[in-house]
C-alpha cells in the first residue's frame, strides 16, 4: 500500500523470541509467491522485460506441452547450453513440470520478495537453484551458473588451509612412489556415519572397499573425509592404502577455526585423482560439483559432456557411475548433483572479455 509498517511493537531484536509474529509481519508487508515450488514450476526468467517477453515465455511452454519430453530423450544427449530457449526449456522440465512461474512484472517492481518456509503449506526450496531457475537468455544462464561458482564459495581463509593440506598429501604420496607417482596423486573418500537419515547408505568399512576397490590402487595414498571418529572402523582400508585423515595435518590447521574443518574437508576430498562419496549425502553432493567446475577448468576426460570419469558413489548399486555419463535432471534433487550446473559453464565468456565484462 505504501504505507510505513513496523515490524511487531517495533522489535529489531528477536534473538531468543519466537519468530512466528516476525514471519507474519514479513508476509503481510512484502510479495511473497507461495506459488513458487520447485514441485509445481519451473522459475522463468524473460530476456528482458515487459509484457512481450512474458507472453513468448508462456508460448514456448505451450510448445513444449504439446509434445512433452521424456527424461530418457536426454540421458547422453545433452542440449548445447547456447540452443535456442525452447530447446533448452525442454531439457529443463522433462519428465518434471508443465508449468512456469515467470518473473513477472508485479515481483520485478516489488520494493521486497519474500520467500517463505512453512512446513505445513509445504512451501520449501529444497532443490538446488540450477534445478529451479530458468533464463531465457542461455548467457544470462551460464552467468548466473558462474556467479555461484565463483562467488557463493568458500571464503578464501577456507580454501588456503585447504591447499595447503592438499599439498601436504601430494608432497606424503611423492615420497612415497617418487618415480611412479611424480604428480603426488592422492584418491579421496567422504564416508558418511553418524546421525545420517538413509541407513541404506551406511555400508562397513569392508563393503565400501569391496565396492571400490577395482577404481583404487593398491598401497595409494588414499584421504578420507569422515564425521566417523572411531579409527579402527577404517582398518581395512589401512590394510590395502596410505590412508590419511584431516587430523594427521594439524600443523597445516593450526590457527584454522575449528568450524571451517568440514568445509575443508570438502576441499580437501574435491581434489582426488579418484573420488568416492556418499549416495544421498549432499555433503558428497557439493564435492561432487566442485569436481565439476575443476573438469572444465582442466579439461578432463568427458568434460564437454559434463562427464566426471573418476567420480563414484561407493554404494556399489546402479548409482556407483552415474556420474560416468550425462545424466538430466530427474527427483530426488538432493540426492545427487547433475552436470547441468558446470557442463560447458565459460562457454562465452570470451566474447565477454572483449567487451571488458
Amino acid at each position: 500500500t505504501g504505507d510505513v509498517a513496523f515490524p511487531p511493537n517495533n522489535r529489531t531484536n528477536w534473538d531468543g523470541i519466537d519468530p512466528k509474529p516476525l514471519k507474519e509481519y514479513l508476509r503481510d508487508v512484502t510479495l511473497t509467491p507461495l506459488n513458487w515450488t520447485p514441485g509445481s514450476c519451473l522459475v522463468a526468467f524473460p530476456s528482458d522485460d515487459g509484457p512481450q517477453h512474458f507472453s513468448e515465455l508462456d508460448e514456448m511452454m505451450k510448445e513444449v506441452n504439446a509434445n512433452f519430453p521424456r527424461v530418457q530423450e536426454f540421458v547422453n544427449k545433452p542440449v548445447p547450453v547456447n540452443a535456442p530457449a525452447t530447446e533448452r526449456l525442454r531439457e529443463a522440465v522433462a519428465g518434471r513440470v508443465k508449468e512456469l512461474c515467470v518473473y513477472d512484472e508485479k515481483m520485478q517492481e516489488a520494493p521486497v520478495v519474500h520467500f517463505m518456509c512453512d512446513s505445513k503449506m509445504r512451501v520449501r526450496f529444497l532443490t538446488h537453484f540450477y534445478a529451479f531457475l530458468f533464463f531465457e537468455s542461455w548467457e544470462q544462464d551460464l552467468f548466473t551458473k558462474r556467479f555461484v561458482r565463483d562467488h557463493l564459495r568458500y571464503a578464501d581463509e577456507i580454501q588456503c588451509a585447504a591447499a595447503r593440506v592438499v599439498a601436504a598429501i601430494r608432497d606424503r604420496a611423492r615420497r612415497r612412489d617418487p618415480t611412479g607417482n611424480s604428480n603426488g596423486d592422492f584418491d579421496s573418500f567422504h564416508i558418511r556415519k553418524g546421525d545420517f537419515q538413509y541407513k541404506s547408505a551406511w555400508l562397513e568399512a569392508d563393503q565400501i572397499y569391496e565396492n571400490s576397490k577395482d577404481e583404487l590402487q593398491e598401497n595409494a595414498t588414499v584421504f578420507v573425509a569422515t564425521d566417523h571418529k572411531e579409527k579402527p572402523f577404517f582398518k581395512t582400508f589401512a590394510d590395502h592404502c596410505d590412508l590419511v585423515f584431516l587430523s594427521d595435518f594439524k600443523e597445516e590447521l593450526k590457527d584454522v577455526n575449528t568450524n571451517y574443518l568440514g568445509m575443508i574437508d570438502q576441499l580437501v576430498a574435491s581434489r582426488g585423482r579418484v573420488f568416492f562419496g556418499c549416495f544421498h549425502s549432499t555433503f558428497s553432493g557439493f564435492i561432487f560439483r566442485m569436481r565439476g567446475y575443476h573438469s572444465q577448468k582442466e579439461k578432463v576426460e568427458g568434460w564437454d559432456q559434463g562427464i566426471l570419469p573418476k567420480s563414484y558413489y561407493y554404494s556399489g548399486k546402479h548409482e556407483k557411475s552415474i556420474y560416468q555419463s550425462y545424466g538430466p535432471l530427474r527427483t530426488p534433487y538432493y540426492s545427487r548433483e547433475f552436470p547441468i550446473s558446470w557442463r560447458d559453464i565459460d562457454k562465452g565468456i570470451e566474447e565477454l572479455s572483449a567487451f571488458g565484462v
